[in-house]
């Protein structure tokens, strides 16, 4: 009798290492909200509160999940190919849903002890896919190596966020689209791109409008033109830019401010014309920005567009 609670805590871990497993192998990809990338967490896994992706309920295992871009992925892989001695840790292959991808496996600590990391990269369309796993050190004999490796290998890819599974995720409402047709959220829940291209490398070359909201903004009036300015100058991927036109207005009644800059942008040198809207009264300090660029030989016809969906913005 002395051997039975050895034992039966031996079938207890085997029955949890084998739930692990069968989780990896037999359940759906998920995708957590907002990003194209999914996985099949492992048994007891649950999607997290405080950043994209899987954890457990002591949040002490993590699954932390994004997107890159797409040249990440060239990189590992040619370095890889090319001179693999000057990584500091070789990757791994591994055949993935999504294809090819690699992963690397490193001993750590954090401030609650030692911890196992693991992170893989997967290519996609347009863009890499990145997941990160740490295991502490009191979960490795249930969330092993191969556990982890099997659920890397579950990755999958998706080439579109569902527009309203995007949209369910920004702090306000946009009920108005001006008839563009790639929809993304930047990062996840954080702004929104609407953009004619369909490639995300040349979106500067055709009209686009990002929406999203900046904090701090000044209460006073007399501090807006300043705050606004400082704002458009930095709006990234301009050069040459010359501010044209900056004033107050009103935007749904609540006060705003309006910048155009003339400015060149992207690898081709497209003259481009941008117009920063910024909406004041918003809860916490917070101010909605809404940044919009078009060809300059486009803006007559992109305009009235972008003014369209800034009159549909509506807070949450």
């Amino acid at each position: 009798m002395k051997h039975q609670a050895p034992l039966f805590a031996l079938v207890l871990i085997a029955s949890a290492i084998g739930q692990v497993f069968s989780s990896a192998r037999a359940a759906d990809p998920v995708y957590p909200r907002g990003i194209r990338v999914g996985i099949t967490p492992l048994v007891g896994m649950a999607p997290a509160k405080a950043f994209v992706g899987f954890e457990t309920s002591d949040q002490g295992v993590k699954v932390l999940m994004t997107e890159l871009p797409a040249a990440a992925f060239a990189e590992v892989d040619n370095a890889l190919k090319t001179n693999p001695a000057a990584m500091p840790v070789k990757p791994e292959g591994i055949e993935t849903g999504a294809g090819r991808g690699y992963y690397t496996v490193e001993n750590a600590k954090d401030p609650t002890g030692n911890v196992r990391r693991y992170s893989m990269i997967v290519a996609g369309p347009t863009f890499s896919g990145y997941v990160a796993v740490q295991v502490p050190e009191n979960a490795m004999r249930i969330y092993t190596d191969e556990a982890v490796r099997q659920m890397f290998a579950s990755v999958t890819v998706r080439k579109d966020v569902p527009v309203d599974e995007q949209m369910a995720l920004l702090p306000f409402k946009v009920t108005e689209i001006g008839e563009f047709k790639n929809i993304r959220t930047l990062p996840p829940g954080g702004a929104l791109l609407l953009a004619d291209a369909a490639d995300e490398t040349k979106t500067e070359a055709s009209p686009y409008i990002v929406v999203g909201t900046v904090s701090s903004a000044p209460e006073k009036a007399e501090d807006r033109v300043r705050f606004a300015q400082q704002a458009a100058g930095m709006i990234p991927g301009l050069r040459d830019g010359r501010i044209t036109m900056s004033e107050p207005i009103r935007i749904d009644g609540a006060p705003g401010f309006e910048t155009r800059i003339e400015a060149i942008s992207g690898k081709d040198n497209t003259p481009v014309t941008v117009v920063q809207w910024l909406r004041f009264g918003g809860s916490g300090g917070n101010a909605m920005r809404i940044v919009a660029s078009s060809p300059r030989d486009e803006w007559p016809k992109a305009f009235p567009r972008f003014r369209a969906v800034r009159d549909g913005i509506e807070p949450r």
